[in-house]
């Protein structure tokens, strides 16, 4: 072999090697490319007349969070210095007539609540997965048992854009602690008030209409 063939086939060998080892590594079943939460608090300081909200404040509340899209998932929480209630049971009837409920304990927000006012926070949460699409690793040479460096990218991003409350993949959603007995029964209920199949039950059409 010529020098010059040597030369060419060490570059060769280097740049197979190269690309084997370049990408996010991805070595086990669970995917590196996770769902991350993150949370945005939008706030809104409204007027009070020492009985509740000022006159006019109810209405720019409500145009408020109608402009803010209020929906599941949201957490809106009022922060009243003086803890007279009134003003947050005014705040949670607004809530209530989008079906939502008023939370308790508002988080901490930047700026001082002037006096005389109350402060409504909406904490919204939102779901991604960074870095995804990742098509950084050649998977056609792999010498290292690497996954694709976009495994798991479709899978949690559909999980991220489809669930309804993103607090759930923090920490979880508790069942309910009481169950409805009639509830649970529905199915069974409606197994055995069904027709039997011999006296032209579902399951005979279904037959039917098969062998068709």
């Amino acid at each position: 072999m010529t020098p010059r063939a040597i030369l060419i086939a060490a570059a060769g060998l280097s740049t197979l090697t190269l690309s084997g080892c370049g990408g996010t590594p991805n070595r086990g079943l669970e995917s590196v490319h996770q769902p991350v939460v993150g949370r945005t608090d939008y706030s809104l300081d409204l007027g009070t007349d020492g009985r509740g909200l000022a006159y006019g404040e109810a209405a720019r509340l409500s145009a408020w969070l109608d402009g803010m899209r209020v929906a599941y998932g949201d957490r809106v929480a009022v922060d009243d210095p003086t803890g007279s209630g009134s003003a947050r049971a005014e705040v949670a009837a607004a809530l209530a007539a989008r079906g939502l409920l008023a939370q308790s304990g508002a988080p901490v927000t930047p700026g001082a609540i002037q006096p005389g006012t109350v402060r409504v926070v909406l904490s919204r949460m939102r779901a991604s997965v960074p870095g995804c699409p990742d098509y950084s690793r050649d998977v056609s040479n792999e010498f290292e048992s690497n996954t694709s460096s976009g495994y798991g990218c479709a899978v949690n991003a559909s999980l991220a854009a489809m669930i309804a409350n993103p607090a759930d993949l923090v920490r979880g959603h508790d069942g309910a602690t009481t169950a409805d007995p009639r509830q649970l029964n529905k199915t069974i209920d409606a197994y055995r008030a069904a027709a039997p199949s011999g006296g032209g039950g579902q399951n005979v059409r279904a037959e039917k209409a098969g062998s068709k």
